[in-house]
């Protein structure tokens, strides 16, 4: 315990800051850290997007981006502190894994049979809570899987907490802009729905490879070439089908 309270004692410390502040090296590496954070974060936003897309209303998708970005960020200011141990976290990948899976599978079982609604409504746990709660607490879930990474990433450029926090605030926010520039496409082509669950399968298979028993490590230009080949497709298949209607 004391040893996690240590590390925070720069942050608290006045000087500390303003020598970040006024230092180019330290910002370039808190730039850094908000392009990996980005890079690594491209499968969260794709997940981000769809559980949104979930809440019919637009106001309510804004805010549970918003509820979930405030819970990434203290999740993110108390992961800093405790990186040298999120190695062990290895279960956290496993369920965020097997959740993804869940919501995947259940999604196109639903979509077969032509139904529409929510996954989160089968969920024992969840079931009592409103669909918005469903959604943030889907977000938060996913937050920390897919932090677990990036925070371990993060450790190994900086050990200082206020680089490693204003890195992955930054980081963080933009990710959450990437996921509501999809989510507005999303609006305009439905098709992207069914094709963002084909990314969450593939995204879970990705996680899951990573615990320690397996170590296989999909690397993440591999991943977006999958996402763009995707979307691609769907592209073809929504202008395909928009000819037809017309015709």
């Amino acid at each position: 315990m004391d040893n996690f309270l240590s590390f925070y004692e720069p942050f608290f410390d006045i000087n500390n800051w303003i020598a970040v502040f006024d230092s180019k090296q330290d910002w370039i590496i808190i730039i850094s850290l908000v392009i990996l954070e980005c890079m690594m974060s491209l499968d969260n936003a794709v997940v981000l997007a769809a559980q949104t897309k979930i809440l019919p209303d637009k106001k309510e998708q804004e805010k549970s981006l918003l509820y979930g970005l405030v819970g990434a960020y203290f999740f993110r200011f108390v992961a800093v502190g405790i990186g040298s141990f999120l190695i062990h976290f290895w279960q956290v990948k496993v369920v965020g894994a097997l959740y993804l899976l869940y919501l995947s599978i259940s999604f196109f079982i639903r979509f077969k049979n032509g139904g529409h609604e929510n996954g989160h409504k089968h969920i024992p746990v969840m079931k009592k809570l409103s669909l918005f709660w469903r959604v943030v607490i889907s977000i938060e879930l996913m937050d920390i899987a897919f932090s677990v990474d990036s925070v371990l990433a993060s450790l190994a450029l900086s050990e200082n907490p206020i680089i490693l926090v204003l890195g992955g605030f930054l980081g963080i926010l933009m990710m959450r802009l990437i996921a509501e520039v999809i989510s507005v496409i999303m609006s305009k082509i439905p098709e992207l729905i069914p094709a963002a669950y084909v990314l969450i399968f593939f995204i879970a298979i990705k996680l899951f490879l990573t615990i320690p028993a397996i170590d296989i490590e999909i690397p993440s230009y591999l991943f977006l070439i999958f996402t763009i080949l995707v979307f691609v497709v769907t592209f073809i298949i929504h202008f395909m089908t928009k000819k037809k209607r017309r015709d």
